[in-house]
């Protein structure tokens, strides 16, 4: 590895590494606007400047490999000076425009104007000004404040994997634009935002909302996706303003989709803050918690535990899940789920309901197959690791479903589940790419696991596991790709029907629909059939006026991610944590709370009064629940059975990306951005 010595420090550096990294390895700070970690070096916008022995002229440190024996001076008056003279050229044209813009007091030309610029400017002519741009309902363009730095061009390009920002000019007249003009067809496109380090691209629908001194910071994580995205949102008094990416290199890096992002309107919208009774004329009208409790009561007390179910959504934390079971055992019945949407997953072996290889393991993967997801819409932010292990080794990817665009080249083999077993047999090319890979990795997503043969189909993939090695001493290359936030922990706590006779959500909705089923709790689960609802009595629990409210008789209105303190077990397993950043509106309360109420309404009350008690005794019975930011390591165990398989094609169970949830259904931003990307996606098919 090779040494250098920077301001009289030695300092020993990775092969490849550049001056730039060396010198913030000896801790001295190098300014800089194009270089960003994630990114190629563009090296455009000289301000990392440094001396270097021997050279006739300071030389861009970014660009410049670090190399054996070389001397770095970064504070010399030569450094200086031409730091001040790339401001100074720099704020030439840039608009005095501070007290307006949305990047004002996290701006990075403000703070390096500060510390590295000059005390005057020597520029009298006029400044040049730049026509806007159309990038869509999401991104704010002002380009006349644009430094050049290419940061949006190279992350569109490489990490998003959408090459439709480029510059356009020469010299002077150089402006980054859209080539179209339109929205940045990406579901990570507003990453650009965080990348730009002036106020040229600035969040649509944040602006001029706040300022960043007037915000509360509270470190949490993303439901959106099953992914668990680190995210801190930014609130001020009891509003939810903004919400922005957090560094995790084993999660999501520092990127966030769209949805994350930009839903978060959503939670001000169709709000539940009252709970409501449904009266003898069929309107729900608004009730005291009492009322509630004792309508429920009544009607448990008519209902059979046989006859009473529950149905928890995909954004409900292990606490309230917990809760939820430990009462469900209290009362007898035996049918609760998680699987809203009809999965058929064996809980018995929790290494085969995992993303066993884990996000970063991705990064050593050298093949790749997809059955039955799109993971650039299910989970956009590992999509886009996947992209970048291709850019970085040319990973063969394959996948299995409808033809669709993953941002990097992958062979679409069909749609017929019987090329599973062609690959088996290995009479199918892409059995000679799974033979020879050392690392390969399998990804099955909802769309086998909703199919009436999924437990044949996963024998197939324990087939395929056992020909081709795919799980192997340190390597587990069986995932499942789950698109609800809620469905690991769900799955460990054993929220699924415990018993020979407990029904599964598939078959609680199917006996509503027959008459057999006399109650539901609907615990945040929208994403449902409710004209299977008609015949039942029906509890919702939740957030939002969705469409598990508009079927309920009892409504209780609860809180939503960012308004309490919850674990969330991410697709890899990943033990997490939301906070509350904000506080529920009206009346709603935390969902255990109202379960833990319930219980004593009914004489069945639950071993806790407190959140921690409750957190407590989840982690008692499931000690792996306190190891926050950790993966408990999981064996791998043959999963399926064998039987027939459908001649029914593949196809992803996930089609839409913006409006999947109670949050994001009612967020305009949301709505919007959909029809954007409808209107691109018909201008392009139309040219």
């Amino acid at each position: 590895m090779p040494k250098l010595t920077v301001n009289s420090i030695e300092v020993e550096v990775e092969q490849g590494a550049s001056v730039l990294q060396a010198c913030e390895e000896a801790g001295f700070e190098i300014p800089r606007f194009c270089y960003h970690e994630r990114l190629s070096i563009a090296g455009n916008c000289r301000m990392c400047l440094v001396d270097m022995e021997r050279a006739p002229k300071p030389v861009a440190s970014c660009a410049m490999p670090a190399a054996d024996g070389m001397v770095i001076s970064t504070q010399s008056d030569r450094v200086k000076k031409a730091r001040e003279g790339v401001m100074e050229f720099l704020l030439l044209n840039h608009p005095l425009d501070c007290p307006i813009c949305d990047q004002g007091g996290e701006c990075d030309l403000q703070d390096q104007a500060m510390g590295y610029g000059h005390d005057g400017s020597r520029y009298k002519e006029s400044k040049r000004a730049v026509e806007e741009k159309q990038m869509g309902p999401l991104i704010k363009t002002i380009m006349t404040r644009c430094i050049h730095c290419t940061r949006c061009v190279r992350f569109a390009t490489e990490v998003a994997g959408v090459p439709e920002l480029g510059a356009i000019g020469r010299g002077e007249q150089v402006e980054i634009t859209t080539y179209l003009e339109k929205t940045i067809a990406s579901e990570l496109s507003a990453n650009v935002i965080d990348l730009c380090p002036v106020g040229a691209l600035t969040s649509k629908p944040y602006a001029f909302i706040s300022r960043p001194w007037e915000l509360n910071k509270t470190e949490s994580i993303d439901v959106m996706d099953a992914q668990g995205s680190n995210i801190r949102i930014d609130s001020r008094g009891n509003q939810v303003m903004r919400v922005m990416p957090r560094l995790n290199e084993d999660v999501n890096e520092e990127w966030i989709s769209d949805k994350a992002r930009f839903a978060i309107d959503g939670l001000k919208n169709q709000r539940l803050d009252t709970p409501y009774v449904r009266k003898e004329n069929g309107k729900l009208e608004a009730a005291s918690w009492d009322q509630a409790f004792a309508a429920i009561a009544k009607n448990l007390k008519r209902v059979k535990p046989a006859n009473f179910g529950v149905i928890a959504g995909d954004q409900i934390d292990a606490e309230t899940m917990f809760a939820m079971k430990s009462l469900m055992e209290k009362i007898g019945s035996p049918h609760m789920d998680c699987r809203q949407d009809g999965a058929n997953i064996d809980v018995s072996a929790r290494g085969g309901y995992l993303f066993n290889t884990t996000i970063a393991g991705i990064d050593q993967a050298d093949a790749v197959l997809i059955v039955g997801s799109n993971p650039r819409i299910e989970a956009p932010v590992m999509n886009a690791r996947i992209r970048k292990r291709y850019l970085s080794n040319g990973l063969p990817v394959a996948y299995i479903g409808e033809k669709m665009d993953l941002t990097y080249p992958a062979d679409c083999l069909g749609s017929d589940a019987q090329i599973i077993k062609d690959i088996i047999n290995q009479t199918h090319p892409f059995s000679e790419v799974l033979k020879s890979a050392k690392n390969p990795m399998v990804i099955v997503g909802n769309g086998v696991l909703t199919r009436d043969d999924s437990q044949a189909l996963l024998f197939q993939f324990s087939e395929m596991i056992k020909t081709f090695e795919i799980v192997h001493k340190g390597w587990n290359g069986f995932n499942l790709l789950h698109k609800a936030a809620s469905r690991v922990a769900g799955l460990d706590i054993g929220f699924v029907p415990n018993n020979k006779t407990g029904k599964s959500a598939k078959k609680m909705l199917a006996d509503a629909g027959d008459g057999n089923m006399g109650m539901i709790w609907l615990l945040g689960a929208d994403e449902i059939d409710t004209s299977k609802l008609d015949n039942c009595f029906i509890v919702y629990q939740g957030h939002h006026g969705d469409a598990g409210a508009h079927a309920a008789d009892v409504i209780l209105p609860g809180a939503a991610y960012t308004e309490k303190n919850g674990l969330y077990l991410n697709f890899e397993g990943r033990v997490q944590e939301t906070k509350r950043a904000a506080f529920p509106p009206g009346e709603a309360k935390d969902d255990w709370s109202i379960i833990r109420a319930f219980s004593a309404v009914i004489g069945q009350p639950l071993a806790f009064d407190t959140h921690d008690a409750c957190r407590q005794n989840l982690i008692t019975n499931f000690p792996h629940f306190a190891e926050i930011g950790q993966i408990l390591p999981s064996r791998w165990k043959r999963v399926g059975k064998s039987g027939k398989i459908s001649t029914d094609p593949i196809v992803p169970s996930l089609q839409e990306f913006y409006m999947t949830c109670s949050i994001s259904r009612a967020s305009k931003t949301m709505a919007e951005s959909r029809t954007s990307r409808e209107n691109y996606s018909n201008q392009i098919a139309a040219e």
